[in-house]
């Protein structure tokens, strides 16, 4: 069974058709890249994933279940959301943001913060290099240490599936590798991670599979950077490509945009 299921989605805004009849899976186990131009449709595909927006047709499926029929409280403890451009201006600390990844799993009182409670906290500040910085406050850290902290808040809610849009955007090009790392090991132990990503290269490298989006539809799907052909990078993302070998690995390089 799969984690994550679109069913036949369509999304309509004040009559303009967002996402066309795209049906999705994603597997325990499995990291998806999810990537098209800008426009395609991906945010619109993760928020109706979690359930802040709504699909005009079709359902979607978290482990066999329709979303809507799962309570809010349980959705949260069994999926996380990293949003595009995630703001963290508070005047907290970044543990205490950290904390706030682990809310679904407090009783109404919070009364229920055992040592696994505690334990989850810093073990996601420590997977993404953050826990000398854990006492600083949100608003004295850089952008790019800000999104780092907003990653292990996602990592603390320890949920099955992680969805994340755009999570190496403000990201030098380490601690782009380190989170997607973080991420391929997340679905090494049997998590679902489906991530929005806008470098082709870097998404082809270290995701299982690639769900290309085009004007609302699902333009191809494949493994690695087999599916990125020439005609598909000059008709969804309008550019074209130098290629060659690297270690035995084929790279590719934009080299122009297609007007």
């Amino acid at each position: 069974m799969s984690r994550l299921a679109w069913t036949q989605i369509s999304l309509r805004r004040q009559g303009r058709l967002i996402l066309d009849r795209i049906s999705l899976q994603v597997g325990a186990g499995e990291m998806v890249g999810l990537v098209g131009p800008n426009g395609a449709g991906k945010t619109a595909l993760m928020r109706l994933a979690v359930g802040l927006d709504h699909p005009s047709e079709g359902q979607i499926l978290l482990d066999g279940t329709a979303l809507q029929k799962i309570p809010p409280r349980e959705r949260a403890r069994r999926m996380a959301f990293l949003p595009q451009q995630a703001e963290a201006a508070w005047p907290i600390t970044a543990r205490e943001a950290v904390r706030l990844g682990r809310l679904p799993h407090d009783d109404v009182k919070g009364s229920r913060r055992g040592d696994h409670w505690v334990h989850a906290v810093e073990t996601a500040l420590a997977a993404v290099g953050m826990s000398d910085h854990a006492d600083q406050l949100l608003t004295r850290l850089s952008g790019g240490e800000r999104a780092l902290v907003l990653l292990a808040r996602a990592l603390a809610v320890e949920a099955g599936l992680l969805l994340l849009d755009e999570p190496t955007a403000n990201l030098d090009p380490a601690h782009q590798l380190q989170v997607m790392e973080i991420l391929r090991h997340r679905a090494s132990q049997g998590d679902a991670v489906v991530v929005v990503m806008h470098d082709l290269a870097l998404a082809a490298r270290c995701c299982d599979r690639l769900l290309v989006l085009h004007q609302g539809r699902l333009a191809a799907q494949g493994c690695g950077i087999a599916i990125l052909d020439d005609p598909l990078l000059r008709q969804v993302f309008r550019v074209t490509v130098d290629r060659g070998q690297i270690a035995g690995q084929e790279v590719f390089l934009p080299r122009s945009w297609v007007a």
